[in-house]
């Protein structure tokens, strides 16, 4: 595999940054991680802007550069890949090592890929099937201490949550997703995921005013579903919606629409929405990069 860093293409085993990077020593970086259909990233135009506003956020929205898709494209090319999974980094760089960041940023800017199935109307999931998802004691930080819409280097608060899957991993065999809620009790989120459920005849997710990363395909199943006529609800939800749903699923670039099984050992499942929902995504996948 070849990898784009600092600007230029390398083999994996030259892909390294240093030690000094702010990204390594601070979780001072955003990135993003998105899918390519047919050689072209979905959703383009929406991840470079929220990876503008994390960075931002963090006070080096200057660095994306200008040519990043470029950047993307030639990394594809030089795996020869037009179908993968692609991650893109952008740290504050290298600086002394003191937590005030200094004002003058020489970003590193990483560009990763690896294959994936073909998506759309033809393809293949990535996962094996409707994913098992528990409950965990780790709380989502108050946007207040952490931006929460800022996709950041720093994903303590995720891999606490799925380190608790681990350690209640029973024969080894650890759920797929922990669902995390906020300080309040709320639903918000997965670790790597947004979560969906129906009930009422209406499809509802947490809404954007709690404490969680508004996905890319998260706008776009809304917007799937908003063309069909069915009722979207955004709003503040218990354990107990979750569970008692009538369907339920998770979206992320990688997943991209899927089911719930099981929420801490209730059977949900999946159900007319979400297969409606699954075709209605493929059929876009299939029309705009096939």
């Amino acid at each position: 595999m070849h990898y784009h860093v600092e600007g230029d293409l390398v083999p994996e085993s030259d892909a390294t940054v240093s030690v000094l990077d702010r990204g390594f020593a601070y979780g001072d970086g955003v990135f993003e991680t998105l899918r390519v259909y047919g050689g072209d990233p979905f959703a383009w135009d929406a991840h470079r802007a929220r990876l503008q506003r994390s960075a931002e956020t963090l006070g080096f929205g200057e660095a994306i550069p200008d040519d990043l898709r470029e950047r993307v494209d030639e990394t594809l090319d030089a795996n020869d890949l037009t179908e993968a999974y692609c991650k893109v980094s952008v740290t504050r760089g290298v600086q002394p090592g003191k937590l005030t960041p200094g004002a003058e940023v020489d970003p590193t800017v990483v560009v990763v890929v690896k294959e994936l199935p073909r998506g759309g109307r033809d393809g293949e999931r990535v996962w094996d099937g409707p994913a098992d998802v528990q409950t965990v004691r780790t709380r989502r930080i108050p946007s207040e201490a952490v931006p929460a819409d800022a996709k950041t280097h720093n994903y303590l608060n995720g891999i606490l949550g799925r380190l608790e899957l681990r350690r209640a991993a029973v024969d080894g065999d650890a759920a797929d997703e922990c669902l995390m809620r906020d300080v309040d009790g709320n639903v918000v989120e997965g670790a790597t995921s947004n979560v969906f459920f129906v009930s009422d005849n209406a499809l509802r997710t947490p809404s954007e005013g709690l404490d969680l990363l508004p996905g890319i395909t998260r706008e776009v199943v809304v917007e799937l579903a908003q063309e069909e006529g069915f009722p979207v609800e955004t709003g503040a939800y218990s354990l107990d919606a979750i569970r008692d749903a009538d369907e339920a699923f998770l979206t992320n670039s990688t997943w991209e629409i899927r089911p719930i099984g099981t929420v801490d050992g209730i059977d949900v499942g999946a159900g007319p929405m979400t297969k409606l929902l699954q075709r209605l995504y493929d059929e876009r996948i299939e029309a705009e990069h096939y």
